[in-house]
This record gives structure tokens, C-alpha cells and sequence, in this order.
């Protein structure tokens, strides 16, 4: 590796890109903005081009720069993994597990799981994330998680081992103000012409990206996660199917009413994945206990 280009460096690269800013990215990296500053100005003056262009408001790779930022990942996550790797040579404990959960399942139980692995008092790190949609399987093959929750849609063949923990069942709900609520009948594709749909937006990095749920409509409203979509509905500012569990509650209380809809949108399958080549005792304990999980989906 070139001598300018430091792991350190790598890091603030990646923050940047992630946080769309030097401040930001400084901050999450808990360092000064200035030393983040000298840190990138430093290797784009060593390496002789410029990384990040900073006449927008939101600092832009350039070509060089996602040049940079894509080897520099895979130099960053070989680094983990072998830090990982000699941690659990000696213990049988890794260093650090991820665990990336679909933003369609609820943290409750998660974290309940995760109260318990703080209690055996290893000293192992946990990082929790968020994906959506095809993400779940992204994070898998980009080796940014180590286990999924919720993984959905076609299953890849040979790379990871799946336990399916739930069947997910949509409906399509409205706030009793909507005006598609006083529609008689099932709810019919050009009802919906008039109405902005709101949709999850898939976290594939690598991956093609998925689309779930989309209808002709007016306008498409796209948010981060799921409970965006349904305040978003609950709200009226757009319409969508929407998981049971996370309607049922709005359902029950008269902020949301369920209506039938001609338009399919057929069950899914939710599965616990993880890569078949993983090992270590963290490893062993989470997928034990996460495959037997009540997920109350």
C-alpha cells in the first residue's frame, strides 16, 4: 500500500462519502473537522489527484476518488477481518460481530437477544445496522454483516445459509380521512393515479438494487425505513402496502383502516442468513439464539 495512503485515511474517506460532509464525517469519526481536513488534503496532494469536489454543498467523489473509496473498502474490511481472525485464534471469541436487521423487522426482540449476550461479559464488540429490501443480501456479499435478519425475495444459491422465521403478510390501509377510504369495494389500480405511493428505498451498495410494492401512481415518495412509510401513511401524504405487524396497532387504535385492493401483493418469506464459511463462538451463540427467537411477525 502506498505510504500516503494510511488506514486513517481510508476511514475519513469513506465517512465523507457516507455522511455527505467534513463536518459530519468528522464527527462521526469523533476528530476535529480541521484534522479531517489536513488528513485529505495531505493524500490528494501525495497521490497527485483530487478525491472529493468541494464546490457543492455536499461533497462529491470524483473519479478518482470512487476509484479510491472502492479499494479502500476491501483494504478496510480485509484489516477487520484479520484483526478478527487473530483475536479468535487465541479465544475462539471474535473481535467484533455485525449484525445487519431489514428495516421491516421490529428491534424489540434484537435487542432483548442482545441483553442477554451482554450478561455472559465477552469482550466482543456488536454492531447493529439497517438495510432494506435487497440490502440484507448486499450487506452479506460486501462482508459488511455477518448475520441478516429479514432477508427476503430470491434466495442466492451456495454462498449462505438461511432459517426462515416468518411469512410476511401487506395490507393496504388508509387514515379514515383519505378519500380512498370511503371507496366502496376493493381499492382498483386507478383509484391510486391520484395518489403519491410511498416506498422504502432499497441499501444494496453493490447489488442491483430491488423494487417492492410499486403502482402507477402520482408521484413516488421514497424514505429510508419502515417506520418513515408508515407515519408517512398514517399522515395521508401518500399511500402504500404496509407489513401487518406494523399496521395492526393503527388498525386497532382508528388511525389506520384496512381496505381490500385488487392490485396482488403476495406473502414473502423472512429468513436469518449468514455466510456458510463463518465461524467463532460470538458467531455460533447469535445464530442459536436468533434462529430461536420468537420474531412476532
Amino acid at each position: 500500500m502506498h505510504p500516503a495512503i494510511t488506514l486513517d485515511a481510508l476511514r475519513a474517506i469513506d465517512a465523507i462519502n457516507k455522511t455527505g460532509s467534513f463536518a459530519a464525517a468528522a464527527q462521526s469519526l469523533y476528530k476535529v473537522p480541521s484534522a479531517l481536513t489536513y488528513t485529505i488534503k495531505k493524500l490528494e496532494e501525495d497521490i497527485g489527484a483530487t478525491l472529493f469536489d468541494r464546490s457543492k454543498q455536499r461533497a462529491v467523489l470524483t473519479p478518482a476518488g470512487k476509484l479510491v473509496l472502492e479499494h479502500g473498502r476491501e483494504i478496510l474490511h480485509a484489516t477487520s477481518k484479520m484483526v478478527d481472525a487473530v483475536s479468535q485464534l487465541e479465544s475462539g471469541w471474535e473481535k467484533h460481530i455485525r449484525i445487519a436487521r431489514d428495516t421491516i423487522i421490529p428491534s424489540t426482540v434484537l435487542f432483548d437477544v442482545l441483553a442477554e449476550f451482554t450478561q455472559l461479559k465477552q469482550q466482543v464488540d456488536v454492531t447493529v445496522s439497517v438495510e432494506a429490501l435487497g440490502g440484507g443480501w448486499d450487506a452479506l456479499h460486501s462482508q459488511r454483516a455477518d448475520i441478516v435478519i429479514g432477508a427476503s425475495g430470491e434466495l442466492p444459491k451456495g454462498m449462505f445459509h438461511t432459517y426462515k422465521i416468518a411469512q410476511l403478510t401487506f395490507i393496504f390501509a388508509v387514515p379514515p380521512e383519505h378519500a380512498l377510504a370511503r371507496v366502496d369495494g376493493p381499492i382498483e389500480a386507478e383509484h391510486l393515479h391520484d395518489f403519491p405511493s410511498i416506498v422504502v428505498a432499497d441499501s444494496s451498495q453493490y447489488l442491483p438494487v430491488r423494487n417492492s410494492g410499486l403502482f402507477n401512481s402520482k408521484q413516488v415518495i421514497t424514505v429510508n425505513n419502515m417506520d418513515a412509510k408508515v407515519e408517512a401513511q398514517r399522515r395521508g401524504i401518500g399511500v402504500g402496502f404496509l407489513p401487518l405487524h406494523f399496521a395492526q396497532p393503527l388498525i386497532d387504535s382508528g388511525a389506520l383502516i384496512q381496505k381490500a385492493c385488487a392490485i396482488p401483493r403476495p406473502n414473502q418469506d423472512l429468513y436469518i442468513a449468514w455466510n456458510k464459511r463463518q465461524e467463532g463462538k460470538a458467531f455460533d451463540w447469535f445464530i442459536d439464539k436468533l434462529c430461536q427467537a420468537n420474531w412476532q411477525i
